[in-house]
C-alpha cells in the first residue's frame, strides 16, 4: 500500500521505492525538503534575535554590565560556530532529520531556563552553552547540506533562501520580543523564543528526509536516468571527519582567507550590528520597540538581498560578489555614528536598507567557493569557515560591549569594523581560482 504523506515523500517505516528514480511527482520532493528546512531555520532563529533585545532588560532587573552580558552572548556565537563543523559530519551518520530535532528541543530548553536565572554565570550556561550548542547544530552548514544533496540546479537561488530564513526569523520575533519586554517583560520573550523552537518539531519529523535515494528520486537537476547516489557506510566517526576535512583545509591559503574574511563577516553581523545595534540606540535616546524595528528592517531586506545574492551567485563570479559586498558593508559603517540619534531619521533607514541588502548576502558564494574548491568535502569545510565567522562575531560582541563600558560609547567599534571590512574585501578578490582537491 502507498503510505506517501505528500507528493512522493513516503511516511515513516512506509515501504521503499523501487530502485528506479521516480518522475510521477507534481512538486519536486527537493522543494519540499526546502521549505520545510527554511521552516526550521526560522524556528532556531528567534534566539539570534532575543540578545539584542534583553541586553538592557537584564542590565536593568540585574545590575550585570554590558561586558558580563557580551560575554554570554560570545560563548554562544562561540558554540554556534565550533558546534557546525561537526553538526555536518553527525548529518552526514545518523541524518538531517534526528540532528535536527535534537537542535530545536535543546534550543527551546535552553531558552525556557532562561526565565529561572538569578546570577550572571547561569546566564552564561542557558544563553551561551545550551542554545550555543542547539543553534550551531541548525547553523548555516544545515542550509549548506540541504542544498548540496537535494539540489544539482538552482543551488545558488537555493542556498540564499534558506539563509534568509534566518532574516525572516529575525523579522517575525523581533516585534513581538521587543512587545513583550515593553509589557510582560523580558521572561515572556524568552518563552516565545522556546515556543517558536518547538512548534516546528513536528514538521521536520514528519516531513525532512535525509537524501534523494531515500525516496527513490534524484536530486533536483540530476539527469534522472542516472540512479541515485548510494549512500556510504562505515568510515570514520563525525568527529574524525570533521577534524580530517580541516586538517587538509587548512594546508591552503585559500581556506585561510575564506575563514578569514567571513570571520569579518561575523565580527560585522552577528557580533556588532546584531548584538549591539539596539543597545546604541538606546545610548541615544532611542526607544526600545523603535531600535527593534531597525533590526527587524534589517532582516526584511536581508530576505530580498540574500535571495538576490544566491541567483547572482549561479550566474557571477563569486569572488567579485564577496568583494564588493565586503566594500558596501565598510563604507555603511564608516557612516553610522553620524546617524544614531533619539529618533529614526532617513538617513539611519537608509544605513538600515544598505545593511540589510548586504547582511548576509556573503553566505551563497562562499558557500559555492568551498563547494568548488574542496570538492566532496565542501560542506564540512564551509562547516569550519562558518566556525571562523562565529569566533569573529564572539571578538566582536565581546570587544564592542568593553569599548562601551570603557568609553561611554561605540564610536571605535563601528569605524575598527569599517577598516576591517577593507581587508575582506582584498582576501575575498585574491582567492585562487582551481580547486584544491580534498578527496573524502
Amino acid at each position: 500500500m502507498d503510505q506517501t504523506l505528500i507528493d512522493g515523500i513516503p511516511a515513516e517505516g512506509a515501504q521503499r521505492p523501487p530502485a528506479a528514480p521516480r518522475t510521477d511527482f507534481r512538486i519536486h520532493p527537493a522543494w519540499i525538503v526546502a521549505g520545510v528546512a527554511f521552516l526550521a531555520l526560522i524556528g532556531a532563529a528567534g534566539f539570534r534575535a532575543a540578545p539584542s533585545v534583553l541586553i538592557v532588560p537584564l542590565q536593568e532587573e540585574f545590575g550585570w554590565s554590558r561586558s558580563v552580558l557580551s560575554l554570554a552572548v560570545s560563548i554562544n556565537l562561540v558554540l554556534y560556530g565550533l558546534t557546525a563543523p561537526f553538526a555536518a559530519a553527525l548529518m552526514d551518520r545518523f541524518g538531517m532529520r534526528r540532528v535536527t530535532t535534537c537542535a530545536l528541543v535543546l534550543i527551546a530548553l535552553g531558552s525556557a531556563v532562561t526565565v529561572l536565572v538569578t546570577q550572571s554565570w547561569q546566564v552564561l550556561l542557558t544563553w551561551g552553552l545550551m542554545v550555543g550548542l542547539g543553534t550551531g547544530s541548525m547553523a548555516l552548514v544545515f542550509a549548506a547540506t540541504v542544498t548540496d544533496r537535494w539540489f544539482v540546479e538552482k543551488r545558488g537561488l537555493v542556498s540564499g533562501i534558506l539563509t534568509a530564513a534566518g532574516a525572516t526569523g529575525q523579522l517575525i520575533f523581533l516585534p513581538f520580543l521587543a512587545i513583550l519586554i515593553s509589557g510582560p517583560g523580558w521572561r515572556a520573550a524568552a518563552i516565545l523564543v522556546a515556543a517558536g523552537a518547538l512548534l516546528v518539531v513536528p514538521l521536520v519529523w514528519l516531513f525532512l528526509r535525509d537524501r534523494p535515494s531515500d525516496i527513490g528520486v534524484t536530486a533536483y537537476g540530476a539527469d534522472p536516468s542516472a540512479p541515485p547516489a548510494p549512500v556510504v557506510a562505515g568510515g570514520p566517526g563525525p568527529a574524525r571527519r570533521a577534524v580530517d576535512a580541516l586538517r587538509e583545509a587548512s594546508r591552503t591559503r585559500t581556506f585561510w582567507a575564506l575563514a578569514g574574511a567571513f570571520a569579518i563577516c561575523g565580527m560585522t553581523t552577528n557580533g556588532l550590528i546584531g548584538t549591539h545595534l539596539i543597545p546604541a540606540a538606546h545610548d541615544h535616546g532611542m526607544g526600545p520597540t523603535a531600535a527593534a524595528g531597525l533590526l527587524a528592517l534589517v532582516g526584511v531586506f536581508d530576505v530580498a538581498g540574500t535571495v538576490l545574492s544566491g541567483w547572482l551567485t549561479d550566474r557571477v563570479n563569486p569572488r567579485l560578489l564577496l568583494a564588493a559586498y565586503y566594500a558596501f558593508r565598510g563604507l555603511s559603517l564608516l557612516a553610522l555614528p553620524a546617524l544614531l540619534g533619539p529618533s529614526v531619521e532617513p538617513s539611519l533607514v537608509a544605513f538600515v536598507v544598505i545593511y540589510g541588502l548586504d547582511w548576509v548576502a556573503t553566505v551563497p558564494p562562499t558557500i559555492a567557493l568551498c563547494r568548488d574548491l574542496f570538492g566532496s568535502r565542501g560542506t564540512i569545510v564551509f562547516g569550519w569557515v562558518f566556525a571562523s565567522h562565529q569566533l569573529g562575531a564572539a571578538a566582536a560582541a565581546l570587544g564592542a560591549g568593553v569599548i562601551r563600558d570603557l568609553t561611554g560609547a561605540y564610536t571605535i567599534a563601528w569605524l575598527g569594523a569599517a577598516g576591517l571590512c577593507a581587508v575582506a574585501a582584498i582576501l575575498s578578490i585574491n582567492l585562487r581560482r582551481q580547486r584544491v582537491f580534498v578527496e573524502a
